[in-house]
């Protein structure tokens, strides 16, 4: 099985990207989003840890969001519980996608949370500032301090871009993108 990491900024379209590959795809910020809505475990670890901002089931993002912006370290504690449990949830989905030839990885945190392994190939997704941009404030909870604070626990963009194998310039449209896919895919096949 062939692994392949989607790094990128936030916003520069990596979910997009990794759905275009046409491969079973592990979305870490998708399992988050259930770990929030269904799992009393991951509600019980929050609430012992940051009990002023987590006391009711499920979990509801803006109280996340308020805990993210009231406190640097906030941020830190929230991503120690939730990457712990989304490792146990890319374990289960690996173990049930074995005998693909290839699956996806788009984790947030790929390398910060030494996630990847050796031979996994990286591609780095390329987007322009100003459309990241337009994205981002389209988004529901957008909040310039909360991207912030993400892009401070992340590593630097160009040394992703260093680490990565190859690279896809995402100008968002469909075509482009998938020129490039068909391009890599012929290339590690």
């Amino acid at each position: 099985m062939i692994r392949v990491g989607i790094l990128g900024d936030i916003g520069s379209g990596k979910s997009y990207v990794a759905k275009q590959f046409g491969f079973p795809v592990f979305n870490a910020d998708v399992e988050v989003a259930k770990l929030y809505k269904r799992d009393k475990k991951i509600f019980n670890k929050f609430k012992k840890t940051l009990p002023k901002y987590f006391n009711k089931f499920p979990i509801k993002k803006e109280e996340v969001l308020k805990a993210i912006l009231d406190n640097n370290k906030n941020l830190k504690k929230i991503v120690k519980i939730v990457h712990f449990e989304i490792r146990k949830k890319m374990e289960i989905f690996l173990k049930k996608n074995n005998n693909k030839k290839i699956i996806i990885l788009d984790i947030p945190l790929l390398l910060e949370n030494n996630i990847n392994k050796k031979r996994d190939i990286l591609v780095y997704v390329h987007s322009q500032k100003s459309n990241i941009l337009k994205r981002l404030k389209k988004r529901p909870n957008y909040n310039k301090r909360v991207i912030r604070r993400f892009r401070n626990i992340q590593l630097p963009l160009d040394y992703k871009k260093k680490k990565s194998q190859f690279m896809i310039k995402n100008n968002f449209t469909n075509k482009y993108v998938k020129i490039q896919i068909k391009s890599i895919l012929k290339e590690i096949l």
